[in-house]
């Protein structure tokens, strides 16, 4: 399949490329980042379109909707991608045309005026829910009551609207402020056998395939047993702490962002999962404070964002001296250089795990088991 916007929109750098040419691109790339470890195959999809279940696009004056043009505010429009499945573009296309009739103003950031600055569409694939995130300047969204009726009838799947208030001229797309328009304000999706909600601003990884793989993936490389207290770093929503819970003793779950941790222990609850629970702060302040403790922990399960670790977090490694690390991350690179300061303290690998999570782009996941060299 090729895109008629590639060229404009830029984000799929690898699109109309044979699919196991992109998985020997990224392989190469693993091989050059990781020298001196055995790099295995690409996990790649077996259709490896429609997959995200995460997606921004915003309008311009002509209510025309797109992503923004590579390194730029210009919006391409567009009526279908082939990384967003059918559900979002007919959810998109009814938007398109209520926005127009109800005259819902498009934001224009060089006047700093107008209501709607973006849209975001959650997708929950195995319960197929969608949650619609209109990202508005002002507070009160005239008519709001019956622009969710039509919506939600005209596109059954949509199970809650949400109002996300920006007023800041920034790039950033979410504030933290919201009220709910319609339902409860999040979704419910099933991975793993666990039942979890997503919000607006929860963690929740856009491939649900490739993380359902991952997540096995991670449970494969583990030498777990039954009285292990496993500690689950930057843990978003709780998913893989969660779906690990079941072959330990103890979980514990640190996140920083609140809303996410917040679904965290409301996860928890809904599956009845009573041997984790979930702390709000900062993953190297926890790590460095429990250094201080010197608690009892087995595993550390890390997945940061594309800025990776820091050193603080790896040297309370050194002092907690779990049996193993599982380092899992959206950007090998950065990995790179923190598997060089987890040589220094003694935990080494030998295997890379790469997982193609971003099918089309020159993106990659990978994955490393860290045992301690005694």
């Amino acid at each position: 399949m090729d895109c008629p916007i590639k060229k404009q929109c830029g984000s799929c750098q690898y699109i109309g490329m044979d699919y196991s040419k992109q998985l020997s691109i990224k392989k190469e790339k693993c091989e050059k980042l990781f020298p001196h470890q055995r790099v295995h195959d690409v996990a790649g999809m077996q259709n490896p379109y429609f997959y995200r279940n995460k997606v921004i696009v915003a309008f311009n004056q002509k209510y025309e909707y797109g992503l923004y043009e590579e390194t730029s505010h210009r919006i391409v429009p567009m009526k279908a991608c082939l990384l967003h499945d059918e559900q979002t573009h007919l959810v998109l296309t009814q938007l398109q045309k209520m926005l127009k009739k109800y005259r819902v103003s498009i934001y224009d950031e060089n006047r700093n005026r107008g209501f709607l600055r973006h849209v975001l569409i959650r997708r929950a694939v195995t319960t197929n829910q969608t949650l619609v995130v209109l990202v508005g300047r002002e507070a009160v969204m005239k008519g709001s009551k019956n622009f969710c009726q039509e919506l939600v009838k005209a596109c059954p799947s949509v199970q809650s609207v949400v109002l996300n208030i920006n007023n800041r001229q920034t790039s950033i797309v979410l504030s933290k402020q919201e009220k709910i328009l319609y339902g409860k304000g999040f979704i419910v999706d099933k991975l793993c056998g666990l039942t979890f909600k997503i919000s607006a601003q929860s963690f929740y990884q856009i491939n649900h395939e490739q993380c359902t793989y991952l997540y096995h993936q991670v449970l494969s490389l583990l030498d777990l047993h039954k009285n292990d207290v496993i500690l689950d770093t930057y843990c978003g929503i709780g998913t893989i702490g969660m779906f690990l819970a079941q072959y330990v003793d103890t979980v514990i779950g640190v996140e920083l962002n609140h809303e996410a941790y917040k679904d965290a222990i409301n996860n928890a609850k809904m599956n009845k999962i009573h041997n984790i629970h979930f702390v709000h702060d900062d993953a190297t302040h926890f790590m460095v404070e429990l250094a201080k403790q010197k608690q009892k922990i087995d595993c550390v399960i890390m997945d940061p964002p594309r800025a990776g670790s820091t050193q603080a977090f790896i040297e309370s490694i050194k002092v907690l001296q779990p049996r193993q690390v599982i380092y899992v991350s959206c950007d090998p690179s950065t990995q790179a250089r923190d598997l060089k300061m987890f040589n220094k303290i003694g935990y080494k690998s030998r295997d890379v795990y790469p997982v193609d999570m971003f099918p089309h782009t020159n993106h990659i996941e990978s994955l490393i088991s860290l045992s301690r060299v005694s």
